[in-house]
């Protein structure tokens, strides 16, 4: 990892989670109808996005999950470092783990899991996309996570760089208020994206 060292309880995760490699550029862009996500989207994509994910935990059996805004903050600054990057991957440009940013951010629970994705899907087919793969999957469902931040950055061209982060709180947990007219979705998922390409994985501490 360029000279980085990791410590053990992350090099462990990583040999147990199904994190993705370093790679090129993510082929299949849409020809048209690109999805946008504007400024004044943000809160409404982030709940969306969140609700899908709980209505998922809700059938697994585990508790909701609440938006955390160090933990929003974290994972919208590892979005736009993976597209500097240009590639979906765990570790920071400047060689920083999970675990370090979302300490950096100012979270004071402890780190439980990251899913990440290169797509040009929407929030609702993402999280449909992340459940196919076994890694991501149980990264979203694991029971041991209570707080969640959500991030994204689109490019010029379309593409989004997703990342949503989870961890269990500790003191002084700063939730993150639902926008005014936004609801929970009515139950049921998103078909998974079909031909537009997509790119991801996921990265979790080892399971107590």
């Amino acid at each position: 990892m360029r000279g980085t060292l990791v410590p053990a309880a992350l090099a462990a995760l990583i040999a147990l989670s199904g994190c993705t490699s370093p790679g090129g550029p993510m082929a299949g862009a849409p020809a048209s109808g690109i999805y946008r996500i504007t400024e004044a989207d943000e809160g409404r994509v982030q709940f969306a996005m969140l609700d899908e994910v709980n209505a998922l935990r809700s059938a697994g059996g585990a508790e909701a999950l609440s938006l955390d805004a160090a933990l929003n903050a974290a994972a919208v600054t590892h979005s736009r470092d993976m597209a500097r990057q240009n590639r979906p991957w765990h570790f920071s440009s400047d060689g920083s783990s999970p675990i370090e940013r979302v300490r950096r951010a100012g979270y004071t629970g402890g780190f439980v899991g990251e899913v990440i994705a290169e797509s040009f899907e929407t929030e609702r087919e993402t999280v449909a996309a992340w459940m196919l793969e076994e890694g991501s999957r149980q990264a979203i469902l694991n029971p041991a996570a209570r707080d969640a931040g959500i991030g994204w950055f689109q490019e010029p061209g379309g593409k989004i760089w997703w990342t949503l982060v989870t961890g269990a709180p500790g003191a002084g947990a700063s939730a993150v208020s639902r926008p005014a007219g936004t609801l929970p979705p009515a139950p049921g998922i998103a078909a998974p994206p079909g031909g537009a390409g997509f790119g991801g994985g996921a990265i979790q501490l080892p399971r107590s």
